[in-house]
């Protein structure tokens, strides 16, 4: 019989870890959603009303959609700090259009496009913006926070020119011009479900099963596993980096025009620090900053826990000065976690 003593790879074998703390790592997310909830629910009376209810399920909602991009974006071991900038511009386009329409030809004749036209025009544009992001990447080797970085700032001063930093205000379009309904986009419910909620529902189910189901969601996978690995087996890393960024602007944008349905108004400093939001709740979704593990699941479960926690300080009156402290202390300790697991589990879902 081999004793440890005399077996060099038995002392070196690391012992295998316990069931429970396995699951204490996957459930992370829905533990702590579990916390809050029970925690705010006791000091705030009203927390569990149907109206607060509604009110944060729109902003998880908002959380959840960029979130979705960011998901496919971390996946591949990417990061996407634009997209708070891509939401803010977002608005302001889809506002000068509303408001302003689009002067087309020689005549100056002005054009007032319909409310799903804008919808499809800046969703469009936030693409054109994630191509430049994948672009910088892929083709020129930036590295993806310098590359999302510059065009943050980039989107941003393009939000403020868009009206000399003012804002776009009374965004319910005219029944002369056929552009009405854009504040049903934000504001509205269908069966008393606020739209927004319905849309993160629609996308989530179509991005889980993307990712699961498709062969483009298995290379997302398979480039954050090993972009080497994956490029050797025939995967075309660029291509798919490229289309993870385009997504993440996509669902910036529609973001955008969420926020600025719902206030009825643009501004262009609207998205500020929406950007780490998604990253926050990507991160306690039991994704990996390094690629090749997460959840869309677990990113609405994230989501969640950072609308609730946002929403919560709120109502009992948290200074906001401690609601950023708190927020980048929830980001830091997402991120240990992730690199906890990594170690103690070691294994990649």
């Amino acid at each position: 019989m081999t004793s440890l003593a005399s077996d060099p790879v038995a002392l070196l074998a690391k012992p295998p870890t316990p069931a429970w703390v396995a699951l204490l790592f996957k459930a992370r997310a829905l533990i702590a959603l579990a916390l809050v909830t029970a925690f705010f629910s006791v000091l705030a009376p009203n927390f569990l009303s149907v109206a607060s209810f509604l009110i944060t399920a729109k902003h998880i909602a908002t959380i959840a959609i960029l979130g979705i991009g960011m998901t496919y974006v971390i996946l591949t071991g990417g990061i996407d700090l634009s997209v708070g900038s891509i939401a803010g511009l977002a608005g302001m386009i889809g506002g000068a259009l509303i408001l302003n329409g689009v002067t087309a030809g020689p005549l100056g004749v002005v054009i007032y496009p319909s409310t799903l036209a804008v919808i499809g025009i800046v969703v469009a544009i936030g693409g054109l913006i994630g191509l430049l992001n994948g672009t910088l990447i892929t083709r020129f080797g930036v590295a993806p926070f310098i590359a999302t970085l510059g065009v943050l700032y980039v989107a941003r001063g393009a939000a403020l020119l868009c009206s000399n930093g003012a804002t776009f205000p009374n965004l319910t379009g005219s029944a002369d011009y056929g552009n009405e309904g854009f504040p049903l986009l934000g504001a509205g419910r269908l069966a008393g479900i606020p739209v927004p909620v319905l849309i993160m529902i629609v996308l989530a189910a179509v991005a889980a099963w993307v990712a699961v189901n498709t062969p483009f969601g298995r290379r997302v996978y398979a480039v954050g596993g090993s972009e080497r690995a994956a490029l050797l087996s025939g995967v075309r890393v660029g291509r798919i980096k490229t289309l993870v960024y385009v997504i993440s602007g996509m669902c910036a944008a529609l973001v955008g025009l969420i926020v600025a349905s719902d206030l009825v108004a643009a501004h262009p400093a609207s998205g500020e620090t929406f950007e780490l939001s998604a990253i926050a709740a990507v991160v306690l979704g039991g994704a990996s900053l390094s690629g090749g593990r997460g959840t869309i699941g677990g990113t609405i479960i994230g989501a969640c826990v950072i609308g609730v926690l946002g929403d919560g300080m709120v109502m009992i009156g948290v200074s906001e000065f401690w609601q950023m402290v708190i927020k980048g202390t929830v980001i830091v300790t997402a991120v240990v976690l992730d690199q906890l697991q990594g170690r103690i589990i070691g294994a990649r879902d």
